[in-house]
């Protein structure tokens, strides 16, 4: 395990391994989405990866797809992440923010009766939304004008600003998992016409036009992208996925970011190709790859150079000390996926560090 324990230079960060927390939505923020004092204490627990990411969180208000996730658009959610990344950085880790714009798949009544708004009026018909009132299913959402657009990309400049003053360290721009800007990039949910529709360098128009807006903030350096070609979670799909990542690892050299954060599969197995090789060898800059790695595998991507780093999502979860356990070979605790989406302590901050379990 010794590649994954050697540091890594990340724009402006110096990070201690390889081994990155990835963003995992947990619905533990309060009513108002502003980050609580539990919050605090999950991600300082978790201090010890190399990298956080922080949880997906709305860059705008009225666009919450979770009921309780967290947002960076109110002054009272700065102060409550300014605790979160306060702690973390207390013990020594590194954290960025995931902003976020759901699309369609936010719904009217986690918004006070506002309709979605997306790139084309195309439904998520693959599954079905969590609200107060139960599941329920997702509502057709109203196609975005064109001029609409800037004020989105104003907003994602608004929420870097705010992620700034809350003392992250950067942000990952999420353009993955069929929310707002997976849904332009990909023709499955963009059958628009005109600038951001059509061919590939009209879909990935918007998501270009928000890396550079956070850029102006954060400098290019301190930001990241989330890609998932592959995953049609949410009723995604893309007609040639492979063609849509050579083009875009291609055109992202051009922003000097962080990193790309690709997700390698797709959560339901519909759709299978190589996205990582592409990605490897067009893109230039520091390469994340997420999806389901186990330590061993995460070891043979780094050493072959495949990757750079690999990001840990459920192992994350149940195992606050996973580099620890990583690097000892030692067994992970199991994550209990009943309590993901819950909003108490119980699965979120009572997971047992290894050296609670050599004391039992």
């Amino acid at each position: 395990m010794n590649t994954l324990f050697t540091p890594l230079k990340m724009g402006a960060s110096e990070l201690a391994n390889r081994i990155f927390m990835a963003p995992l939505t947990r619905v533990r923020a309060d009513a108002d989405h502003v980050p609580t004092d539990m919050m605090v204490e999950y991600y300082a627990q978790r201090a010890s990866a190399g990298l956080i990411i922080a949880e997906a969180t709305m860059a705008i208000e009225g666009n919450s797809a979770f009921w309780r996730e967290p947002g960076i658009y109110s002054e009272a959610q700065v102060e409550g992440w300014k605790k979160v990344t306060d702690a973390v950085h207390a013990k020594g880790g590194k954290i960025y923010l995931q902003i976020w714009h759901g699309g369609r798949a936010c719904h009217p009544v986690l918004n006070n009766g506002k309709d979605p708004v997306a790139p084309s009026a195309i439904a998520i018909t693959s599954d079905e939304v969590h609200t107060p009132e139960g599941k329920k299913s997702y509502t057709v959402p109203r196609a975005l004008a064109d001029n609409e657009i800037p004020a989105i990309i104003d907003a994602f400049r608004t929420a870097a600003e705010n992620a700034k003053r809350a003392g992250f360290d950067g942000v990952e721009v999420h353009g993955a998992n069929g929310y707002l800007l997976d849904q332009f990039l990909r023709d499955g949910s963009n059958h628009r016409e005109g600038p951001y529709g059509g061919p590939i360098e009209n879909r990935a128009r918007l998501l270009l036009e928000v890396i550079e807006a956070v850029s102006g903030v954060f400098g290019s350096e301190n930001v990241g992208v989330r890609l998932s070609p592959l995953n049609s979670f949410q009723s995604m799909k893309d007609s040639d996925p492979v063609g849509l990542v050579n083009w875009l690892a291609k055109r992202l050299n051009d922003y000097g970011l962080a990193f790309v954060h690709l997700m390698r599969s797709d959560f339901f197995g519909e759709q299978q190709a190589d996205v990582i090789t592409p990605v490897r060898e067009h893109f230039k800059g520091k390469l994340i790859l997420n999806m389901s790695y186990t330590g061993e595998e995460a070891e043979q991507a780094i050493e072959s150079g495949m990757a750079d780093a690999v990001a840990f999502g459920v192992p994350f979860i149940a195992n606050p000390d996973l580099p620890e356990r990583l690097k000892l070979g030692a067994e992970l605790n199991e994550a209990d996926p009943s309590t993901f989406y819950t909003q108490g302590a119980e699965g979120y901050i009572d997971y047992p560090y290894i050296e609670e379990l050599a004391e039992a």
